[in-house]
């Protein structure tokens, strides 16, 4: 049985280079490989990449704007305004907003913040946001992850006497709403070097930024970087430059006893508290629950704190001043992350339905799909999950409260989906997002033109080899080389990420001792312990997600190729290494395809 992905070995490294990297660092040629394609070629280059320093975070007044920001921010400290922390309901808009309500809230005693619903207002600034602003004696208005295309909002809110503070990371308009400051890394006019901030990224600059002007150190804002790092992971930015950095050190603060109180309550209802809580641990486990508060559609008795609007559950629990609040809050938000699972899967498996019962389904180049019943909060999600089986450019739809059609897009590696989404812009009312995410919202008069549009698009701009999931092997490797000094050098490249994803390797005809079983509630997955034939000896566990149609080809002694993750199995207080399966392509005795 061959494998349906295509495996893609990165171009080959000097022998020479890699021979004289090793001998200057100390290390296997194998990671003197790794750190020479990530562009690391001297020791000097390999202190730097191992040891990130916060000193070497950029001046946060190479941001255009932040100067004008800085100064507006210090006028409603020294007159005591009330001031709003407006953020988006995404892990990434709430982590942005308890970063400036926790900094902030030193300085400003008359501070607020709020988060739009996604069903009433949906995405970014509303006239009901700015309304009940106004209401509550509000003169300045901070977004956070939201705001660089609210020109007509700002407006509005001059009107009611509230001034605005833009901060975001998503792609401007030409035309930048005329706010006092308009803050955001990827404005054309922006010098700032480095571009890739997350929204709490970019808030965290502004903490910075006033620290700066005011005398204190770094060392004053380093408790706010958990934050930043779950907000790193939860929004994908690449893992590179000061993203490295803040990550790092927010992982270093998240896992020890100074972690945000929301956070650690967090991370001990999902079972990760006896961990070293890494980035996938974020992804997969707490950001999805931060997320969850978002996306669920309240309608529930008002008295309940859940209907305070989700998303700003997620503030509460991040700004908890004691533990028993934070406990209150994470059990509010593990409810809405059961039924954010349940939704997700009732959602996926319609979805997968509608999809086989589409004949011309395999020949098209993208996925679209849609159904007014589905939540809003989950297609993004769903989206995700049909590149996972599909491995196409994918748009699922439904219809809000208003009638509108509105939706999710999510990308394959190397197809810009943003373009894509912009190709069809008058077709749309609104749409934001990035290269690979996007979200969007039309008439239901215009989805056919949409649909005819944006197939037309990716059809006439993604290569075949687009549709064919490539897996990108870093080095081919014997299981006998993955030793206790080789793990420890892959962790020392950590964190992982996009622009620094966990090296994958391969290895050639491994076998199973014996010990393979089907894991899973359903048998899906396959926990087998590997070797290989001339190497007996040398044995590592590992586990296959989703594997188990391989189960009877290598139970029978059947030999495989593999490419892998060199991961750790927290088994209660033993650590044991362990390969996390990518890939698997059978071979002797018998090619089943």
């Amino acid at each position: 049985m061959r494998s349906k992905k295509n495996w893609v070995l990165k171009p080959e490294i000097d022998p020479k280079e890699v021979a004289r990297l090793s001998a200057t660092l100390k290390i296997e040629p194998p990671l003197a490989t790794l750190l020479l394609q990530r562009g690391i070629k001297t020791e000097k280059q390999a202190e730097k990449f191992y040891n990130p320093s916060l000193e070497n975070l950029h001046n946060p007044f190479e941001m255009k704007d932040m100067d004008v920001a800085i100064k507006r921010i210090n006028k409603a400290v020294r007159e005591g305004e009330r001031v709003m922390i407006y953020g988006d309901y995404d892990v990434d808009g709430t982590t942005a907003t308890a970063l400036l309500l926790n900094f902030f809230g030193e300085y400003l005693e008359r501070m607020m913040f709020y988060i739009p619903d996604r069903y009433a207002e949906g995405y970014g600034i509303s006239q009901k946001g700015i309304d009940y602003a106004a209401d509550h004696g509000v003169t300045l208005i901070i977004t956070v992850d939201c705001g660089i295309k609210a020109t007509e909002e700002v407006e509005y809110a001059k009107e009611k006497g509230v001034d605005f503070i833009i901060s975001d990371h998503h792609l401007a308009d030409e035309q930048l709403p005329a706010a006092v400051a308009v803050i955001d890394p990827k404005r054309v006019d922006c010098n700032y070097p480095f571009k890739e901030l997350s929204g709490c990224g970019v808030a965290f600059k502004i903490a910075q930024a006033y620290c700066q002007e005011h005398g204190f150190g770094i060392e004053k804002i380093a408790y706010l970087l958990d934050l930043v790092a779950v907000s790193i992971a939860g929004d994908i930015v690449p893992l590179v430059d000061e993203n490295r950095i803040l990550a790092y050190y927010g992982l270093i603060q998240l896992n020890s006893d100074q972690a945000n109180r929301g956070l650690s309550a967090i991370i001990k209802i999902c079972g990760l508290h006896r961990s070293k809580i890494a980035i996938e641990d974020i992804i997969f486990k707490i950001g999805p629950r931060i997320n969850a508060t978002g996306r669920m559609e309240i309608a529930i008795d008002p008295d309940d704190p859940r209907a305070q609007s989700g998303g700003r559950n997620a503030v509460r629990l991040m700004t908890s001043p004691n533990k028993d609040m934070a406990e209150k809050y994470v059990n509010i938000i593990e409810e809405f992350n059961k039924e954010r699972k349940n939704a997700d899967r009732v959602v996926t498996i319609e979805a997968r339905k509608m999809i086989a019962k589409d004949p011309k389904h395999k020949k098209r180049s993208c996925t679209i799909i849609y159904r007014p019943e589905w939540m809003k909060g989950v297609v993004g999600i769903v989206a995700s999950r049909l590149i996972e089986s599909y491995y196409r450019p994918t748009v699922v739809l439904t219809q809000s409260n208003d009638g509108m059609v509105t939706g999710s897009a999510r990308s394959v590696p190397g197809f810009d989906l943003y373009a894509a989404i912009e190709s069809c812009a008058e077709l749309l009312e609104n749409f934001g997002g990035h290269t690979y995410a996007v979200g969007l919202t039309l008439k239901p008069e215009n989805l056919d033109k949409f649909c005819e549009r944006f197939e037309q698009y990716v059809d006439e701009n993604i290569v075949s080899q687009g549709l064919v999931q490539n897996i990108d092997v870093d080095i081919y490797l014997d299981i006998a080389q993955i030793t206790p000094q080789f793990r420890r050098g892959i962790e020392r490249l950590a964190p992982f990420g996009p622009g620094n994803p966990a090296p994958i390797f391969a290895t050639r005809s491994v076998r199973d001792n014996g010990s393979i079983r089907r894991v899973g509630t359903s048998s899906e997955h396959l926990k087998l312990e590997v070797y290989q034939p001339n190497s007996p000896n040398n044995s590592i566990e590992a586990i296959g997600f989703s594997f188990a149609e391989h189960y009877p080809h290598v139970a029978s002694g059947g030999e495989i190729n593999i490419c892998y993750t060199v991961t750790e199995n927290n088994f209660g207080r033993r650590v044991v290494p362990q390969l996390r399966i990518k890939d698997i392509i059978e071979i002797n005795p018998v090619d089943n395809d």
